[in-house]
């Protein structure tokens, strides 16, 4: 029997295997050529601008890793010490429900979700593949894009909101693209947690006022940004130390979990209050997705330290500006109730990563960890506050 929780459950954090169209299908002409899939040793492999990428094991995802495999590993539970590899065991076949929505709600019955936002998969590699062509960049996000619209709509009967992907290296392309995503129905969109490339060389900081112009537009429409764990190019401190040329998410790494970790989070959310974005817009929403909570604290404290240093920075407290703006999803492996407390109740939301390997593979049982948090908060943690904030309609 399917269980139920006693209030309405969204997941902040669900996923789609993207079909092999889904970055060719609407690739200007152009441009293509590009991007493609070639294999290697009998196995197909993503091809970005004549570079082979490892990142995912299978882009095309005939076979994908069993929902949840890995859950006691980022418990801790591993007494043998498998690799990330060793530990999710067996691939499976690819069903309907990971790539289709219809399916897909029937699966999400069985599990007892009763919304969700929907998260590309492939989308989180390209644009580190495609810092020196920005144009390009822009070229095949909004390529996904216009598949995951015609594919999975972005508000599949108000239960399944797919988001498309927002970059923003040339700021008046982002505009025009999150305006044709919002005529399409979006709820909030992805963009990634990292500087942003110029198309002069070199990057920015989406904090800086260049930028205002987007963030604008996207308080005027009162929609949240979502920041998603990603390829942020953070892979090169931890090449300064191992070498390689590629972010490879599953080689393990004992120092790529101290040396990269969250940091690119950490930074860009550092960004955005330090160079006053979060400010100038004190009602942009920022949910941050799949980047777990054990890292708020330290931040919490390098702001305060920088702002009792040099107070004349800043506008208003970093703070009180994160606790303000900021909208958090901890891993199942946190100490959600700590995060609870620093945050506040209003400001924590539900997400299982389903269906891929690190996520939950029973995804309600995360109201399992709620420990020492009362019945009405955990209604707000696992559902109403993503209701809130992506300004939905209660759908049971």
């Amino acid at each position: 029997m399917t269980r139920r929780l006693p209030y309405p459950v969204f997941d902040i954090d669900n996923h789609m295997y993207e079909t092999k169209d889904a970055l060719l299908k609407y690739l200007p002409k152009q441009h293509r050529g590009k991007v493609g899939y070639v294999e290697v040793n009998g196995r197909p492999k993503l091809v970005v601008k004549d570079h082979i990428s490892h990142m995912i094991p299978n882009p095309t995802f005939e076979r994908v890793a069993r929902p949840g495999s890995a859950e006691d590993y980022f418990l801790g539970n591993n007494p043998e010490g498998l690799n990330f590899r060793e530990f999710i065991g067996e691939a499976m076949d690819i069903i309907p429900a990971y790539q289709s929505p219809a399916p897909r709600l029937e699966l999400m019955d069985e599990l007892g979700i009763d919304q969700c936002v929907m998260y590309p998969t492939l989308a989180s590699l390209i644009e580190e593949r495609t810092t020196d062509d920005v144009v390009l960049t822009h070229a095949i996000i909004h390529a996904l894009n216009e598949w995951m619209h015609e594919h999975w709509t972005f508000n599949y009967e108000d239960r399944i909101f797919a988001t498309p992907v927002i970059c923003l290296p040339l700021v008046d392309e982002a505009i025009k693209e999150f305006h044709w995503a919002l005529e399409r129905g979006m709820k909030t969109f992805l963009v990634r947690p990292a500087p942003v490339p110029s198309r002069f060389g070199g990057s920015r900081s989406m904090g800086l006022p260049e930028f205002d112009p987007f963030w604008a537009e996207v308080v005027k429409a009162d929609i949240p940004v979502t920041f998603h764990a990603s390829d942020s190019g953070y892979q090169k401190h931890l090449m300064e130390w191992e070498g390689g040329d590629e972010y490879l998410s599953f080689k393990p790494s004992a120092l790529r979990e101290v040396v990269m970790g969250f940091r690119a989070m950490e930074d860009t959310l550092a960004a955005l209050i330090c160079h006053g974005a979060l400010s100038r817009f004190p009602d942009l929403r920022v949910l941050v997705v799949e980047n777990g909570s054990g890292w708020v604290r330290n931040l919490l404290r390098q702001l305060d330290k920088a702002y009792r240093v040099m107070p004349k920075e800043f506008d208003e407290h970093p703070v009180e500006v994160f606790k303000r703006n900021v909208y958090i999803h901890p891993f199942l492996e946190d100490d959600v109730k700590s995060i609870v407390d620093i945050m506040g109740e209003d400001h924590v939301m539900f997400g299982s990563d389903f269906p891929h390997p690190e996520g939950i593979g029973d995804p309600l049982s995360f109201v399992d960890r709620l420990d020492g948090i009362s019945e009405e908060a955990k209604a707000k943690i696992m559902g109403g506050n993503a209701i809130e904030q992506l300004r939905l309609k209660v759908k049971v």
